[in-house]
């Protein structure tokens, strides 16, 4: 029987924070509490994580890195991601979550949802209980932190590690869901995108209890059939859908329409830069690599042009895969006006080792001075953006008596190293010929330790 705080079913949504961002300061103990930003930085790098101190400047994910970094300003530390580590620890959290929850569905490398048999019937103190259990579990194998929701449904669970972020626990009852879903903005429901939510802006629907309280046959009429009646039960708070393990997509792909046609070849050409980078955002999210890359154009007369092109490797460089797509383009002028674009990536392949993003690699860091840290420097640093030389910054080293470090700065001949890992706090910066027997390549997963 249930209460106003038991539920039949309770679903988790599990989100790390942060993820990128935090694993990167887990282990270089010199970026705690500093503003992180985790992508590449070239003419078109995008970040790809950015630590919460980052966001209170506004830069987010997805959000072209030199945008980021104007918002930050000079305490911004930027890196190139490393791949390999973030899936390890990504399967660490998973491997230690299904201990409690044996049927996960993974949503990216770092959010899945849960539905605990032994919470069905449950009230909202065990509910955060069994929560805060995993989020220990987690920290204790990882040191990494997590926030969870939960409600009714995979929807409200969703919203609730929201409301729960950073590093909390948000159980909302089946008691509270109707007044949350009042106030909040209709974007927040799954499947309204920018153009839905101005239709609904135009009938004066703008929260998700001002849809639910439409009628069935409005919003059909503005939705269409298959979207419309699916999104007004979710306003409902209707959401059965069950939590399953999903099998590995065969692609990640991005579309945007547009409420006004693109006519000019630099129009479509922005266009597929940004949903490009979508699915490149998307595609980073499941930790695998594409070799396929597909642009879709929908014209104003509804008509579809398909154009592909086959890599010969995979790859999740940014820049590879939308310079990829940007080569399928058909000028408007040729084609005619296009209403809608979409890149997809497919050819996905697995990346456990080496980097995400080898390309990535070459960019620079935004080093930390002697002025913002005297008490760690012993060595003056050198802000010279890497070549394509022996050393990038960002790399995983070892030295033969400091052991492990990671490149803060390199070029004219030096390269200066900081020497931490998880367990050592904050390290020492030390300076070095470029061409030193004692450096060499590490393993990233050697900063666990």
């Amino acid at each position: 029987m249930t209460g106003p705080t038991t539920s039949r079913r309770w679903v988790l949504h599990l989100d790390m924070d942060a993820f990128f961002a935090s694993v990167e300061q887990l282990t270089r103990p010199t970026l705690r509490g500093r503003p992180v930003l985790v992508g590449g930085l070239g003419g078109r790098g995008v970040v790809a994580g950015a630590s919460y101190e980052a966001r209170a400047y506004g830069a987010r994910s997805a959000m072209p890195m030199h945008q980021a970094r104007r918002m930050v300003g000079a305490g911004a530390v930027v890196l190139p991601p490393r791949g390999g580590l973030y899936s390890m620890l990504s399967k660490t959290v998973f491997d230690a979550l299904r201990t409690r929850m044996p049927v996960l569905e993974m949503i990216s490398m770092d959010e899945a949802f849960g539905e605990p048999p032994e919470l069905a019937g449950a009230d909202a103190e065990a509910v955060l209980v069994f929560a805060e259990e995993l989020r220990a579990l987690i920290r204790e194998r990882t040191g990494l932190v997590a926030s969870i929701g939960a409600g009714s449904g995979k929807q409200i669970a969703k919203i609730a590690s929201g409301l729960a972020k950073p590093d909390g626990v948000r159980v909302v009852t089946p008691a509270e869901q109707r007044g949350l879903f009042e106030a909040l903005p209709v974007r927040k429901l799954w499947g309204i995108g920018p153009v839905a939510d101005e239709k609904l802006r135009r009938l004066g629907i703008e929260t998700i209890g001002g849809l639910a309280a439409t009628s069935s046959t409005e919003i059909v009429s503005v939705l269409g059939a298959t979207l419309g009646p699916s999104l007004h039960r979710l306003a409902q708070g209707i959401d059965d859908r069950p939590v399953a393990e999903r099998a590995d997509a065969k692609q990640v792909s991005a579309e945007t329409t547009f409420a006004a046609d693109l006519v000019t070849l630099d129009q479509l050409r922005a266009a597929v830069e940004r949903t490009g980078a979508a699915a490149h955002a998307r595609l980073l999210g499941d930790g695998r690599a594409a070799r396929t890359v597909v642009l879709k154009l929908k014209k104003s007369d509804m008509s579809i042009v398909t154009r592909s092109a086959t890599l010969p490797y995979a790859t999740a460089d940014l820049q590879t895969l939308v310079a990829t797509a940007q080569r399928q383009v058909i000028d408007p002028l040729e084609l005619g006006p296009v209403r809608l674009v979409g890149v997809s990536l497919g050819g996905l392949t697995s990346v456990r080792q080496g980097s995400l993003f080898p390309d990535l690699d070459q960019g620079d860091v935004m080093l930390i001075t002697e002025e913002e840290r005297p008490e760690l420097m012993s060595a003056p640093v050198i802000p010279v953006v890497a070549d394509a030389a022996r050393w990038r910054p960002g790399q995983d080293v070892a030295h033969s008596e400091f052991g492990h470090g990671w490149v803060q700065g390199c070029g004219h001949g030096v390269v200066t190293v900081r020497f931490e890992t998880r367990s050592t706090g904050p390290g020492l910066a030390r300076t070095f010929a470029e061409d030193d027997d004692g450096l060499a390549r590490a393993d990233p997963e050697a900063s666990l330790r």
